[in-house]
């Protein structure tokens, strides 16, 4: 019986080599077990600054992204995705990175960044400049950390690590065996964005006096600069002036003789103390150090009120001059950092200071023999909670030049308000030049990122071996099964012992 049940099953076998597959191939597939379906992680990114300025380059040039991660302590990293925490980042590693032609880097900024060390966040206030001065080939990311991204970070370091110091028969072992993540950007890449319009607002306060009145132009920038610009810096001054401008509409609606009155009997306003710093323009320079060194250059009398002494200081455009915000006010559950924090009442008394002093001018107080200590506005008119909330509100918003268009919120809202207190309020377009443009924009600062977990590439190299080897052995077996059907059979047949 067994006899007659091994020639059928050599016959079948050896006729019909499609049906030896059908029987094995799905024990192969079988063994070899897919990943789990949670092996992938989907994060956002926000790409590093890509404009041309006056013809010159600057930034990042490309966007897209499908590498193996790894971190800078590895070996090699030439077409890796270079993955750097800011707590560890240092401008000799990021070029480490650059010289052997990464893939990518993703620099990963803290959930919390009144956590972080002050020294670390004023060395990267101060690499910013630099790494948007240097042009490069290379796609440089900012990524939010959340846990999951923590963990990636954390497998790749420790795959990265052990690389040195193991044998070469080591380092193939765990090679082999160990779990990589592949990086890959769901954009395209970037292109220039053509006929690109930057949006200036204007509004006329009218007071009491009409033209005999001297005009004071006061401005504010709404709009932001850093080395990412989706990660929009805190913003002060356009509250500020929005603060300034509701002040004086109330003021110039009522009688400035009956504050006047009202002033000579209250006390002197606080002492605060200020210094002026006077600045040649530098005509030869791209950008200008400060916002009144343009009206300077048309002979018009102008002062930037700051808080810094110097335009060189890194916090003037910096992406981790962020307000202390709650972590769902923003981009985001768990996206946006939180930051120094801003004295809200030594802003709401800068800009009642501000308010008196333009008062004074606007209505020649100081010769009409008003007294030093005439308070012209009360402390009603300055609230701290509509300062608070304009200054949140625009920095939660991304605000880089090449991402507030004629059409976006950050503009009509802004029109809204504006309208509210001053009258003409217009909108005015600057656009650069067709044939030689002053500035060029690039797309693509925000992309969605997904780190895949994967076996390297030497992983499928000996899976693949080791398959083929299987196979191989099967099809002998089954080619010469009466063979082995027959040793096995005298193997196992009992022995007869003779008397």
């Amino acid at each position: 019986m067994f006899e007659e049940a091994s020639e059928v099953f050599d016959n079948m076998f050896k006729s019909s080599f499609p049906l030896t597959f059908i029987v094995f191939i799905p024990a192969v597939l079988i063994l070899v077990s897919p990943l789990p379906a949670d092996a992938a992680h989907e994060f956002t990114v926000y790409r590093m600054q890509q404009y041309d300025l006056q013809g010159q380059p600057y930034g990042t040039r490309n966007a897209i992204l499908n590498t193996e991660a790894r971190t800078v302590e590895a070996e090699v990293l030439s077409r890796r995705c270079v993955i750097m925490r800011l707590a560890d980042f240092s401008y000799e590693e990021y070029q480490k990175a650059l010289r052997q032609s990464a893939g990518a880097v993703v620099i990963i900024l803290p959930k919390n960044m009144s956590a972080m060390p002050q020294d670390i966040v004023q060395q990267f206030m101060e690499l910013e400049p630099e790494m948007l001065a240097t042009e490069t080939v290379v796609p440089v990311y900012f990524a939010m950390e959340d846990d999951e991204l923590l963990s990636i970070y954390t497998q790749t370091l420790t795959s990265s690590s052990s690389q040195g110091s193991l044998s070469a028969a080591e380092v193939l072992l765990h090679t082999a065996t160990a779990n990589g993540f592949q990086m890959v950007t769901s954009g395209a890449q970037s292109k220039a964005i053509s006929d690109w319009a930057i949006t200036s607002l204007e509004g006329r306060l009218a007071g009491v006096g009409g033209e005999d009145l001297p005009t004071i132009v006061v401005v504010a920038h709404y709009d932001s600069f850093g080395v990412a610009p989706v990660c929009s810096p805190l913003s002060v001054g356009f509250g500020y002036s929005l603060s300034l401008t509701r002040c004086l509409f109330r003021k110039s609606t009522g009688s400035v003789h009956n504050a006047y009155k009202r002033g000579c009997q209250r006390a002197s306003s606080p002492d605060v103390k200020f210094s002026m710093v006077h600045k040649k323009i530098n005509l030869a320079d791209d950008m200008l150090a400060w916002e009144h060194e343009r009206f300077g250059i048309r002979r018009l009398p102008a002062f930037t009120l700051s808080h810094l002494a110097s335009h060189r200081l890194a916090q003037r455009a910096s992406i981790m001059d962020a307000r202390s915000v709650s972590p769902s006010s923003r981009h985001g559950a768990g996206e946006p950092p939180a930051g120094p924090h801003v004295d809200v009442q030594k802003l709401s008394r800068n800009t009642k200071l501000v308010a008196e002093a333009l008062a004074r001018v606007i209505y020649n107080l100081t010769e009409k023999g008003a007294p030093g200590d005439l308070q012209i506005f009360t402390e009603q008119m300055v609230q701290d909670e509509q300062l608070s909330a304009v200054v949140d509100w625009l920095t939660a918003q991304p605000r880089a030049a090449q991402l507030v268009d004629k059409d976006s919120s950050v503009v009509s809202t802004l029109e809204y308000h504006m309208g509210h207190y001053l009258k003409d309020v217009k909108r005015h377009y600057v656009r650069a030049d067709k044939r030689d443009p002053e500035f060029v924009f690039y797309d693509q600062l925000k992309q969605t990122m997904n780190a895949y977990r994967v076996k390297p590439a030497i992983f499928d190299l000996l899976l693949a071996v080791c398959i083929s080897g299987y196979l191989g052995v099967m099809y002998l077996a089954i080619q010469n099964f009466g063979l082995l059907y027959s040793v096995a059979r005298r193997v196992t047949q009992p022995k007869v012992k003779s008397h």
